[in-house]
């Protein structure tokens, strides 16, 4: 079996997709939006100043797959890619992580996951009451539509005091529950969550997510690296599932086997950045020479897309981009590399939620050719790809795209 490396650039979305109006989210642009914005000179901080510079993801490609899909110039300099290129849109329902992914490897989500009224206490009464009781809480705080970054700003001290935890949600199918790990605990708080998919799971939720923090009012809260997404399992084969079968490893590097429900996954290595990520893929290239190392830059989604940090977000590319050599230098003959995202989250968009969007489809080898993939019509595109590269079953959703 061959080995396939797939890195998501969690948000990284190439331009709205044609239904992106069902979703309020035309015109939106994540890489796009931020390319014009540097080379306008207004993403400049401490950390960046100036145009975006990427060279090496505009060398594999990338520059050229938000082109055509955005339908218009960017202000880079072009260069003829050095791997395949294109663009897919999402069929599945939402612009969620889970679908994302799942689609990604051949399971298009076809139905709407459930979620939350954008409404002041959100939850259905009956939701917290159970909770309550079988969490052993006295109450909760928050209850609305936040980011998770603010509600802990607000709610932070009172939860301390109260020992109430904060429950949250956004747009995507998550209740999201967010506490202390010294005052409350961390296993305490991973209790509580598995008690509330449970109680989520006749809503159809997707997720429940813990989201440890620490600090205090007067230093500031801090979410921590103890995140834990306790995600609906998928409701058929995929991918993942495919190589286990004909003997392959599948090593999740970040948050993959969270959600997946580890189903189809051989081993997690996790991390608490972006570059600490790459390391852990750096690490793993060195020891498994076949199958799928599926790795989640969530960074660039949790820290930069959801907070609406342009600057903070093309700081992080060109940081992920400075690693590419490293990934190149490590690459086996055979090997085959996908660049791409789940969704979009343009932090130049109102609000903090998601955005529904083209994705990259951008493949990279030592063997592969300098072909332009256009438009894909599903995901699912990009995980028969992989299975054809690996020689294993052929997926039953997707058309494997021509490298060569």
């Amino acid at each position: 079996m061959n080995r396939a490396i797939i890195l998501v650039l969690d948000s990284l979305g190439l331009g709205s997709s044609d239904d992106a109006h069902l979703y309020g989210d035309e015109g939106s642009d994540t890489l796009g939006h931020i390319i014009e914005e540097c080379a306008s000179g207004n993403a400049n901080s401490d950390k960046r100043t100036g145009p975006l510079v990427i060279p090496n993801l505009i060398r594999w490609g990338l520059g050229e797959a938000a082109i055509a899909s955005r339908k218009a110039t960017l202000p880079i300099d072009r260069v003829t890619p050095e791997g395949s290129f294109g663009y897919a849109k999402e069929v599945s329902a939402g612009k969620d992580t889970p679908s994302g992914h799942w689609e990604i490897c051949g399971l298009p989500v076809p139905f709407e996951w459930g979620v939350f009224p954008k409404t002041k206490n959100c939850f259905p009464e009956t939701l917290i009451n159970e909770l309550m009781k079988e969490g052993d809480i006295l109450g909760t705080l928050a209850n609305k539509h936040a980011s998770g970054t603010k509600v802990i700003e607000e709610f932070g001290e009172e939860h301390i005091r109260s020992g109430l935890p904060i429950c949250y949600t956004s747009a995507d199918s998550v209740f999201q529950i967010a506490a202390h790990e010294e005052h409350f605990g961390l296993e305490r708080l991973y209790e509580l969550c598995e008690v509330a998919k449970r109680l989520v799971d006749p809503l159809n939720i997707t997720r429940v997510i813990a989201r440890p923090f620490i600090g205090n009012s007067k230093d500031g809260f801090k979410r921590t690296s103890n995140r834990r997404d306790i995600t609906t399992p998928p409701s058929d084969l995929t991918l993942l599932d495919n190589i286990i079968e004909a003997k392959g490893q599948v090593v999740s590097v970040g948050k993959i086997g969270d959600i997946f429900s580890n189903q189809g996954v051989s081993y997690t290595v996790k991390a608490p950045n972006n570059m600490g990520l790459v390391d852990q893929l750096l690490s793993e290239m060195k020891k498994v020479n076949e199958g799928l190392i599926f790795v989640n830059l969530v960074d660039f989604d949790t820290n930069f897309g959801h907070r609406r940090d342009l600057s903070g977000y093309a700081s992080a590319l060109e940081e992920f981009d400075n690693r590419i050599p490293e990934i190149e230098s490590n690459l086996q003959k055979n090997d085959l590399v996908l660049i791409t995202a789940d969704h979009g989250c343009d932090p130049s968009w109102p609000g903090s939620d998601h955005t529904r969007e083209h994705v990259p489809v951008v493949f990279y080898g030592k063997t592969i050719k300098n072909n332009n993939l256009g438009k894909r019509d599903t995901f699912a595109d990009m995980g028969q790809t992989i299975a054809h590269h690996l020689q294993i079953k052929s997926l039953k959703n997707g058309t494997a795209c021509n490298l060569q």
